[in-house]
């Protein structure tokens, strides 16, 4: 399995770094890009580093490097999480203005019919995202806005975290012990 794996300046990198350890404990071969933001969001947010965050995956490309090889349908993968995805990336990804590898590689998930799975982290929303979303939504991308559930009573923010990651695994069909599935007690 191949996963592209994609940052960009929303709040809530955490929510990626996650994603990107919990690919490299399943083996997964990851492609990851961070915007400009997303690199300055991991130094405010969290206490990791950004070189830190691009060892977390097999192979890492400039934001700017539209020679990548994801930047082409000819090159396998198994789908593309953009997780934070920022209203920027969002609104350029849906209306088709790939000027970065990031809107490039979601663009090639859409042409090509790949999973693209879009992690906004915005609120609240206004008619202009809503538009944007429901515009990806009809291309084939799945919306799954960071919102994290309480069904399974999170204690910390890692709880919170991993359920969130857990079921972005789980549409890859990634089994991973991050996710605690619903049941009643």
């Amino acid at each position: 399995m191949r996963l592209i794996v994609a940052m960009s300046g929303a709040s809530g990198v955490i929510y990626g770094i996650r994603l990107l350890q919990a690919l490299k404990d399943e083996g997964v071969e990851t492609h990851l890009t961070l915007s400009g933001w997303a690199e300055k969001n991991i130094e405010f947010e969290t206490g990791f580093k950004v070189e830190e965050v691009k060892r977390m995956a097999t192979y890492v490309y400039d934001v700017n490097d539209l020679s990548a090889p994801i930047t082409s349908g000819s090159y396998p993968s198994s789908g593309m999480v953009i997780i934070p995805c920022s209203t920027k990336t969002l609104a350029a990804i849906a209306n088709g203005y790939s000027q970065n590898l990031i809107h490039r590689s979601a663009e090639v998930m859409l042409k090509e019919k790949r999973p693209l799975v879009i992690c906004p982290r915005e609120t609240p929303l206004n008619q202009i995202h809503l538009e944007n979303m429901y515009r990806l939504a009809r291309a084939g991308a799945i919306i799954f806005p960071l919102s994290p559930p309480f069904y399974h009573k999170p204690k910390t923010i890692d709880d919170l975290v991993n359920q969130i990651v857990g079921k972005i695994l789980d549409l890859f069909n990634i089994e991973s012990k991050l996710l605690k599935r619903w049941k009643m007690e």
